[in-house]
C-alpha cells in the first residue's frame, strides 16, 4: 500500500470573512492543507509553532499588519515564502511587499492568477531557490553565523548570542545605512509599541561595540542617533 503524498501545507491570513472562507475552499479544492487566522499577532504566533510550505498575507489586519508580521519572522529566520494580498497598490506598498516577501498580489485579483502564483511559490521553495533570509555577514574582522547564533569579533572573541541579540543584530544589518528607529526595534524584535522604561536596547547596542568594535568608545559600526535609534555601518 502506498503512502499519500503530504498535502503542502498553507497558511491563510484574512481578516475579511467571506474573502477568507472562500479563498480557503478554493486553497483545499487544489490540494492544499489549510490553516485560517484573521489578525496580526495570530499569524505570529503560527508561524513560531508551526512549518508551512507558504504563506498568504492580507496586509492590512488587526492588531499587526502583515508586513510586520514577516519582517519579524525574517529577523527570527523563517524563510517560509510570503505572498501578500492587498489593496494598498502604491508604489512604496508595493515595493515593500516585494522587499519583504516574495510576491504581492493587489485586490481585487482573478483567483486563477493567486493560485498560480501561490503554486510557483511552493515549488521554488521545494526546489530550495526560495530564501530571503541572511545566513552570515561578515563586516571588517567580525562575522555573524545567523544560523549558530555564533560571532567572530574583537580580539579572537567567539560568543553565542541570544535570540534576541541575533534579531536586532539582523535587523541592523539587513538595514545597513538606515536609521532604524526605537519604535520599530520594540515591535519587531520585542513585540511590543512602547517606549521602555530600562535602557534594554541601548545594553544591546553596549555589548555590540564591545563585540566588533575595535574601540568601543569611538564605533565605527554600531551608532546611536539622538533622540530617533540605532544605525549600523560597514
Amino acid at each position: 500500500m502506498e503512502l499519500a503524498e503530504a498535502k503542502p501545507r498553507l497558511l491563510l491570513v484574512e481578516d475579511e470573512d467571506a474573502l477568507r472562507s472562500a479563498l480557503r475552499l478554493n486553497f483545499e479544492l487544489e490540494g492544499y492543507d489549510v490553516t485560517t487566522v484573521v489578525s496580526g499577532p495570530d499569524a505570529l504566533q503560527r508561524l513560531r509553532g508551526a512549518h508551512y510550505d507558504v504563506v498568504v498575507m492580507d496586509v492590512m489586519l488587526p492588531g499587526m499588519d502583515g508586513f510586520a508580521v514577516v519582517e519579524t519572522i525574517r529577523l527570527e529566520g523563517n524563510a517560509t515564502p510570503v505572498l501578500f494580498l492587498t489593496a494598498r497598490a502604491s508604489a512604496p506598498d508595493r515595493i515593500r511587499g516585494l522587499k519583504t516577501g516574495e510576491d504581492h498580489l493587489g485586490k481585487p485579483f482573478e483567483l486563477e492568477e493567486l493560485l498560480l502564483r501561490v503554486a510557483k511559490l511552493v515549488t521554488r521553495k521545494g526546489e530550495k531557490t526560495t530564501n530571503t533570509v541572511l545566513d552570515a555577514y561578515t563586516f571588517g574582522e567580525n562575522h555573524v553565523d545567523f544560523q549558530s547564533y555564533e560571532v567572530r569579533g574583537q580580539g579572537g572573541l567567539v560568543k553565542t548570542l541570544s535570540q534576541r541579540e541575533m534579531m536586532l543584530l539582523r535587523l541592523l544589518l539587513e538595514r545597513q545605512g538606515d536609521v532604524v528607529s526605537r519604535e520599530e526595534i520594540l515591535q519587531k524584535v520585542w513585540g511590543y509599541n512602547v517606549f521602555p522604561t530600562t535602557r534594554t536596547v541601548d545594553n544591546f547596542i553596549v555589548g555590540f561595540r564591545k563585540y566588533f568594535e575595535p574601540d568601543p568608545r569611538e564605533p565605527r559600526h554600531f551608532h546611536s542617533i539622538r533622540g530617533v535609534g540605532y544605525k549600523f555601518t560597514s
